[in-house]
Formats: C-alpha cells, sequence, structure tokens
C-alpha cells in the first residue's frame, strides 16, 4: 500500500485534459457500477480524463480477440465518496468494537480513499484519473476474478491468489488478474495493490507507484452547460 502522506505530497501540475465520457467507444464495454447499485448522487456514464480514455483503448486493443475490457467506475462525484467511505467505516466499527478509530480509517482506506477536496490532495477518483474496470467475454459475461468488485475480502488484493495455494476455480481467477494487469500496465497504468479493479494515471497514486515527478491530475469536475457558455463567452463575446 502506498504510504498516504508521502503520496498526497505529491505536486500536481494541471494539465486540464477534459473528461470524456467512456461508452461513445465500440471497444470497452461499460457498466456504471454504482448507478446500477442505486448509490444516491452515482451517475449513469463512466468519465476520465482523454489521455486515461486513449490509455484504456490501448489496453482493450491488448486482450485476446474474445475477451473485452469493461469499465465500472471513473471519475466519481464528491458525495459518492464520502457515501461510500462513511458507510465503509461505519460498518468496520461495528463489525471490529475493539478498533481504534484510527484503526477503522485505516482498514477503510484498503477499499475506499476518504473523500478530499484539498486541492493539493484529492480523492484519487475526483481527478478523472483512476478507473475501476474488469473483464468480460464478448456474450457480456463477467469474468471471474477471484472476488466481486469492491468486496471488502482480503482476497481483493491484486497479489492475493499469487499468495496461496489455488483450486481449478482460482487458477483461473488468477490468471484473469494476471491477463487485466499485464494489459493495463502496458498502456501505463499502475494498479493500487488493495484493489485488483482500481487503476491510476495522472494522479497523485500514478505518480507515487510509476516514480514520476509529479501529477498532471488535480481534482476535477464534469463541465455543466453554465460554465461551458461561460467559457465560450469569455473567448467569443457574442451571443451564442
Amino acid at each position: 500500500m502506498p504510504d498516504w502522506e508521502t503520496y498526497q505530497a505529491t505536486p500536481i501540475i494541471e494539465c486540464q485534459d477534459a473528461l470524456v465520457p467512456v461508452s461513445v467507444s465500440k471497444r470497452i464495454a461499460v457498466y456504471p457500477a454504482y448507478y446500477k447499485m442505486n448509490v444516491a448522487n452515482s451517475i449513469p456514464e463512466c468519465h476520465v480524463r482523454s489521455q486515461v480514455f486513449e490509455r484504456l483503448l490501448q489496453a482493450a486493443s491488448l486482450l485476446p480477440d474474445d475477451i473485452q475490457l469493461v469499465v465500472l467506475d471513473g471519475w466519481r462525484p464528491f458525495s459518492v465518496q464520502q457515501y461510500l467511505f462513511d458507510t465503509l467505516v461505519n460498518l468496520i466499527r461495528h463489525a471490529n468494537e475493539g478498533m481504534t478509530a484510527e484503526e477503522v480509517e485505516l482498514e477503510a482506506r484498503n477499499l475506499v480513499s476518504p473523500p478530499s477536496t484539498d486541492p493539493s490532495a484529492p480523492s484519487p477518483h475526483l481527478t478523472g484519473g483512476s478507473v475501476d474496470v474488469t473483464l468480460a467475454d464478448m456474450d457480456g459475461r463477467f469474468l471471474d476474478m477471484g472476488t466481486l468488485f469492491d468486496e471488502a475480502n482480503p482476497l481483493s488484493w491484486s497479489c492475493a491468489l499469487e499468495q496461496k495455494s489455488c483450486n481449478a476455480e482460482e487458477l483461473q481467477a488468477r490468471d484473469n488478474r494476471r491477463l487485466l494487469f499485464n494489459v493495463m500496465r502496458q498502456a501505463g497504468f499502475t494498479n493500487l495493490p488493495s484493489e485488483w479493479w482500481h487503476y491510476d494515471f495522472g494522479n497523485q497514486l500514478w505518480a507515487y507507484n510509476s516514480g514520476a515527478d509529479n501529477a498532471i491530475y488535480g481534482a476535477t469536475s464534469l463541465p455543466g452547460i453554465e460554465k461551458l457558455w461561460q467559457k465560450q463567452l469569455k473567448s467569443h463575446p457574442q451571443p451564442i
């Protein structure tokens, strides 16, 4: 796991890459998991920064012809991040009454980053540089990855199936994880060790894990029509 204080101290030099919708691609499947689970304020699309999108296309092109890349989440509203973290903290606290508040938070961080809009240390998904992915066959059947997406289980760690004696089913899940890891790494992403599905490019986690001098993505938001018009009128002050 990253040293949280060190990674959050990584400087950010924002490159202003736009957020783009992933579902417009015919080469990548999109299943907005939190929206499908009716999480409040979640959205029915997965958005990522434009360079992340290009690298997802690259990763998808490296897969065998009978397997497709599926994006489960990308840019995440702050309110969704807050809900996920608070919910997990409360569940861990009630299940482990002997834990201190610090221990509960550290345990929760293995699955959900604390919500933060701090310009110097935003939550990874708030940057548009984090993406949650899995694999499926071409008929839409999700491949076995050993655990479900977002499953609060020690086996959700990326290397968990590398460190145990596996039965035949687990060996297949291990191989599926290896395939996902290898194509995502070849496309320039880094992986969060505690989550086989979580990959980063351009944000502080990516910079920390890749050895880059700085991140290129800070916190961002979807451009509403008001912001779009403001930008257009500033550049071209005439009626639209």
